[in-house]
């Protein structure tokens, strides 16, 4: 008897109006419900993993001095051109059987680095597999955080001291005897890493409540037809469970074909690393499979939450008999009202924060409220338009006698709701989606100075810094060695922002900055005429601008930068203004100097700091995008299952009319022409609801970003109006008048 009731449920599916609709939905929703728990389990799993292997790598100190067995270890760091920041360790060892960090198998020779993977492919253009030495190997993934990591250790060529700012070292990880030294931990990983609820939030937030609408609707979807089986079993004495049976024969398949499909989609990401993409990341397969039985139970939970909502819709108190979704003349009544709010609720968005001061927290709120209000009246406002377009379209239709057109036009017009409800999911998703991308480029706001330096001068001005003292004669190797055009002098800042600044280089020098040479000391009011000097005197705390310069020659330069500090940093310009090479810089310290220099445009340190905050937004791209199509797919399937509901009242038209174009025609109007609105208006109302947000510099925003998200609203739209068309058609032959 049971299999006799899911045969008949099966059969039941094959055969109702939006069967095929149902059983795609079902489909995808159990797939996409599967990713996504699954995406939710590889979350706390590379966090975890990650944490492990950051704390395996963490140095242990011992106060006892006779330990034997002891490394010299010292953590600074470096970046790439216009890229994040990453460690580079120099160590040494220090006594005894030194050990090693996880991941190095050999110690370095005196002057080689060892280089992780990604590091070396990303830094490839700048030739950083020499910038610290010669190559020595590169780091096991054993000790790096993620297969991603940038990371770099070195042995300098004259050794390093045991003595500060060096740490002695005995041991890493908690295996190790001694106290954990957690501020001398390798990589920035903790610093630039969201948190992992923000994370978790992301993608529960921007994909799992989509699947959550794809569910309803693909659980809801034939409603009707199943409200009338329903009431047919129990009118033949039907019991609840094989009311429940029949649903499960209905719904099994599709179910378990999407939980196999996404199943595949795990398997194939805990069986190899998977490269994520736009994201330039890649998800470690070994931090799965350490935590593999969430990830791998995500398709079985996805099965089991479907069939639960299959079941729980089955045995739900049953609608009227006017169907799922009786028609409201009240609610419709409403609906222009609520339209007429739009405007308003838009206005109060956009402007709204600027009446009680942008900054404060009252304009934030009153920002928030306006788009809430825009969320919430913009669907009534596109269903208002909508029928309008109807009534238009309705006697379009009439005068030229386009079955097709007639027909959509009534509907549209009758059905504002169905309008609105269709266009909300959709503009919802869109208004989130660029709230989060602005939101996100606000958060890096604090480079913004920063950029607009570099848009000004580009990299045309380096500051140097020297790490740990120097001699005089390297010094001068380092300024002999220059790259070709190259010219130094040195800046030195105003005690306490107070006094003078005093600039010290010689002819050439000067002369590169538009500086005469005439005299040994000159004195300048105000603001330079170089634009590089301008700008490196702006990043200087400084009262009122006067500049004492001073001639000075190569070997007098190099003795007072040997002693330079922070607040006398060495600047290198070109005589033809164009940009310092950073990486040719940079390589030369490493080669002149013990533990090499650091080499920056100014204000580089905030727009570094920042690049973190962008490599993460792609994450919020992604995520938005996946989260807009999914549910542009829902409202979708959604005006497919509604408009087939009513296919066969569309077949005898087929015969009046002589063909199909009817089914075509209003096939469009109906399925593609609302998210053809909602790409359209949603899109434009969500990038205006977004602009005061974001900042000119720091903002993510972009008209490549807003155009994909409506390209990926409008090909769906497409796709699903040439499959209702097909399903249409199909019913409209197998339609024949009663009597044949």
């Amino acid at each position: 008897m049971p299999q006799r009731l899911w045969a008949v449920g099966r059969a039941a599916g094959r055969r109702a109006e939006a069967g095929g609709v149902r059983i795609v939905a079902l489909l995808l929703a159990t797939a996409v419900l599967s990713v996504t728990l699954a995406g939710l389990a590889a979350v706390h799993a590379v966090y975890a993993g990650k944490e492990e292997r950051r704390a395996a790598r963490t140095p242990v100190i011992q106060e006892d001095a006779r330990q034997q067995g002891s490394t010299v270890w010292l953590v600074g760091s470096d970046s790439l051109v216009g890229e994040r920041r990453f460690s580079v360790v120099f160590l040494a060892p220090h006594q005894g059987d030194a050990p090693l960090p996880p991941g190095v198998e050999r110690w370095p020779a005196p002057g080689e680095a060892v280089l992780s993977p990604a590091l070396r492919k990303a830094g490839a253009a700048e030739d950083i597999d020499h910038r610290y030495g010669e190559l020595a190997g590169t780091i096991e993934p054993s000790g790096l955080d993620e297969p991603t990591e940038w990371l770099a250790y070195v042995r300098p060529r004259d050794g390093l001291s045991g003595k500060p700012p060096s740490d002695v070292v005995t041991g890493f990880g908690p295996t190790a005897d001694g106290l954990f030294a957690d501020g001398l931990e390798p990589g920035s990983g903790r610093m630039d890493d969201k948190a992992e609820w923000m994370f978790l939030g992301a993608v529960a937030g921007m994909v799992g409540l989509p699947a959550l609408a794809l569910l309803v609707i693909a659980v809801r979807t034939g409603a009707r037809a199943r409200d009338r089986r329903t009431a047919l079993v129990a009118a033949l004495g039907g019991r609840r469970t094989d009311r429940v049976l029949v649903a499960l024969g209905e719904a099994g398949t599709p179910v378990l074909l999407g939980a196999l499909l996404g199943g595949a989609a795990v398997a194939w990401a805990v069986l190899d690393d998977l490269h994520i993409p736009f994201t330039g990341y890649i998800l470690s397969s070994e931090y799965l499979r350490q935590d593999g039985w969430p990830v791998a139970l995500a398709p079985v939970a996805a099965l089991v939450l479907v069939v639960s909502a299959v079941v729980v819709a089955e045995l739900a108190p049953r609608r009227s008999a006017k169907g799922t979704r009786p028609y409201s003349p009240v609610a419709s009544a409403w609906l222009p009202r609520v339209a007429a709010l739009f405007p308003v609720m838009f206005l109060i968005a956009v402007r709204g924060p600027e009446f009680v001061g942008s900054d404060s927290g009252q304009g934030t709120l009153v920002g928030w409220a306006g788009i809430a209000g825009t969320v919430l009246t913009l669907p009534a406002a596109m269903a208002v338009t909508s029928a309008a377009a109807g009534r238009l379209l309705t006697r379009w239709g009439q005068t030229h006698g386009l079955a097709g057109t007639l027909v959509a036009g009534r509907r549209t017009s009758t059905y504002p709701g169905s309008t609105a409800r269709l266009v909300t999911g959709v503009t919802v998703a869109l208004i989130v989606f660029l709230q989060a991308v602005a939101w996100q480029g606000l958060f890096g706001a604090q480079s913004t100075d920063a950029q607009r330096t570099l848009d000004r001068i580009g990299r045309s001005a380096l500051t140097v810094g020297v790490r740990g003292k120097v001699s005089d004669r390297d010094m001068a190797t380092f300024l002999n060695r220059l790259p070709d055009k190259t010219q130094a002098f040195l800046l030195a800042r105003p005690a306490n922002g107070a006094g003078s600044m005093h600039l010290y280089g010689d002819c050439p020098a000067l002369a590169a900055v538009h500086l005469g040479c005439a005299t040994p000391t000159a004195r300048i009011n105000g603001v330079p005429q170089d634009p590089r000097l301008r700008e490196l005197i702006r990043w200087t705390p400084h009262d009122a601008l006067v500049t004492e310069v001073h001639r000075t020659d190569l070997r007098a330069l190099a003795r007072r930068a040997a002693d330079s500090t922070e607040e006398t940093p060495l600047v290198l310009v070109r005589r033809d203004g164009q940009a310092v090479p950073v990486a040719a810089v940079k390589q030369l310290a490493h080669q002149v100097f013990p533990r090499g220099a650091r080499a920056s445009v100014p204000g580089e340190d905030e727009l570094t700091a920042g690049i973190p905050n962008r490599d993460q937004g792609r994450w919020i791209t992604l995520l938005g995008l996946i989260g807009v199509a999914v549910l542009t797919v829902t409202a979708g399937l959604s005006a497919m299952a509604e408009f087939l509901r009513h296919g066969k009242a569309l077949a005898p038209l087929s015969v009046l009319t002589g063909g199909l174009r009817v089914f075509r025609t209003s096939a469009g109007w109906s399925v593609f022409m609302p998210l053809l609105l909602a790409a359209l208006a949603g899109t434009v109302v969500a990038a205006g609801l977004a602009d005061p947000v974001s900042t000119e510099d720091a903002s993510f925003l972009s008209r490549q970003l807003t155009l994909s998200a409506s390209a990926t609203v409008l090909a769906i739209g497409i796709l699903m109006w040439a499959w209702a068309t097909t399903v249409a058609v199909r019913q409209g032959r197998g339609w024949r008048p009663r009597g044949d």
